[in-house]
């Protein structure tokens, strides 16, 4: 059963009428009244004076609310959030959040799998080891955090091995740590960085002639839980600069999963 967040939208300042324009600032009739050494009568320029007074006064007053009001929408869009939805799996035994314009891809391999619809190196999924073969009790089965993580890293970098030449890949493991969530299991968080080089000319003969490039930069998050006997794991792939955009968002959907027990 999905949910969602409502995303705020932009506020924008009102416009006036072409009446509320109008009355806002009286026309100023003329005068064939006494008039001064300056050539103006003191009733005229009374009325010009008290006429410029109320149009400073209303300018004043709009451009307070037009300024305020287009702060507002800085504020707003500087702080830009994504709504989600619930994927909830009863039968498998998990729940998390995915970003509600995310698209689910069928025949991907893994037990779920989400993607961005433009950015399509940013990806989420889930994977859980097979209910027959496996007997975890807790994920500590896998060890400390840290020898959690460096199992994590082995299995990418075993799917991502390539045959081409010329092919070079650094890994790092950027942080490994445990939580207890409030369902009260225990989870491990496992963050690794990616990145792929290869040679635009991989047969040359020189060396100098194979001058490798960046291909991708990636950063990988993993949460781990255990339950059903079973390992589950959540993965989100993004490209490191997308990462940074949007942090807040991608670690909210780590935060948000949830194993529980299945409904068979």
């Amino acid at each position: 059963m999905a949910a969602s967040i409502a995303v705020m939208g932009s506020i924008s300042a009102p416009r006036l009428s072409s009446r509320t324009r109008r009355s806002a600032v009286p026309p100023v009739s003329a005068s064939t009244s006494t008039r001064n050494e300056n050539g103006s009568s003191p009733s005229c320029r009374h009325r010009s004076i008290a006429a410029l007074t109320r149009r400073d006064v209303m300018a004043s007053v709009l451009s307070s609310f037009v300024f305020s009001q287009l702060g507002s929408c800085e504020d707003t869009l500087a702080e830009p959030s994504v709504g989600f939805r619930e994927y909830i799996d009863t039968f498998d035994g998990y729940t998390f959040l995915y970003p509600q314009n995310w698209i689910q891809v069928r025949g991907s391999g893994a037990d779920i799998f989400f993607r961005d619809p433009f950015v399509l190196d940013e990806n989420l999924s889930v994977e859980l080891s097979s209910p027959s073969s496996s007997r975890y009790k807790s994920v500590k089965d896998l060890g400390t955090p840290q020898e959690a993580a460096n199992k994590v890293l082995k299995q990418y970098l075993t799917e991502f091995m390539s045959t081409r030449l010329g092919v070079r890949r650094e890994s790092n493991i950027l942080s490994a740590s445990s939580r207890i969530a409030d369902d009260g299991r225990l989870y491990y968080q496992v963050e690794v960085n990616i990145k792929s080089y290869a040679s635009n000319n991989e047969l040359a003969v020189m060396p100098q002639d194979r001058i490798q490039r960046l291909e991708w930069d990636r950063r990988y998050l993993s949460v781990l839980g255990v339950e059903n006997n079973q390992l589950y794991e959540l993965r989100l792939q993004t490209p490191e600069n997308v990462f940074l955009e949007e942090e807040k968002d991608l670690r909210d959907v780590m935060d948000s999963f949830r194993v529980v027990k299945a409904v068979n």
